[in-house]
């Protein structure tokens, strides 16, 4: 089979570490409301999770009660105006975008964040290439874990699903690759809860850091002759 023909990413906790600005917001808006801050190692398995873990996180409340619905606005006012002070690019990331760009395969953002959130993070990240397309969690009328929104990014790159990859840290992110007929890839460098079970999710493979990403798809250059990309599952 073909190599890669395109490679997909998730947003927060796969290509950019964005934990630090969204830790932030949280803890802005508990100290808002008259709480004491949470240490940011309670906070970061939660954020590839939302607005609505972050507040349910914080005060313990259910998106039914109260008041959620205010504090939820108001750390996601609060993260828009500090979207991109302490987030950046996962080491090894820029690597592999660059070589992605030199060798001409085109890349793109899946994630389900808010496109008006999503589009100015992306504008102020430092990313050596632009990618070809990005669907936002509002692009669609579906988000993941449906496969909608990675089969329209696929489209909008004009690419093969069978053979594009997808990378992302949440299970929502493997089950919508699987379900898109992708390549999966688990990021284990992502924003994992002590109750994930990653090894236990369907992804074809795993990586520890970004730069794996391009061992995995060297690798699945030199064997294409013998077998198909999507079965050098060997490090499931």
């Amino acid at each position: 089979m073909k190599a890669a023909s395109a490679v997909l990413f998730d947003l927060d906790g796969t290509l950019a570490d964005t934990a630090p600005d969204l830790a932030d917001a949280l803890n802005a808006t508990l100290r808002a409301y008259g709480l004491d801050p949470l240490p940011f190692e309670a906070i970061r398995p939660h954020v590839s999770h939302g607005g609505i873990a972050l507040v349910r996180l914080g005060f313990g409340m259910a998106p039914d009660e109260p008041g959620f619905e205010e504090r939820r606005q108001y750390l996601l006012e609060h993260y828009r105006a500090n979207i991109c002070r302490r987030t950046h690019p996962f080491p090894g990331m820029e690597e592999v975008i660059k070589v992605l760009a030199t060798r001409g395969i085109p890349w793109g953002v899946v994630t389900n964040k808010p496109s008006w959130l999503t589009e100015p993070l992306l504008h102020q990240l430092p990313l050596p290439a632009t990618p070809g397309c990005v669907v936002s969690g509002d692009t669609c009328p579906e988000r993941k874990p449906h496969p909608m929104p990675l089969l329209h990014a696929c489209e909008t790159l004009a690419c093969d699903p069978t053979t594009t990859l997808y990378v992302g840290d949440a299970e929502r992110d493997i089950q919508a690759g699987r379900a898109a007929g992708m390549v999966t890839v688990c990021a284990l460098f992502g924003y994992l809860g002590a109750d994930d079970q990653p090894r236990r999710w369907p992804a074809d493979h795993f990586i520890k850091h970004p730069k794996e990403l391009l061992q995995l798809m060297d690798n699945a250059h030199e064997n294409a002759d013998s077998r198909s990309f999507s079965a050098l599952g060997g490090n499931r």
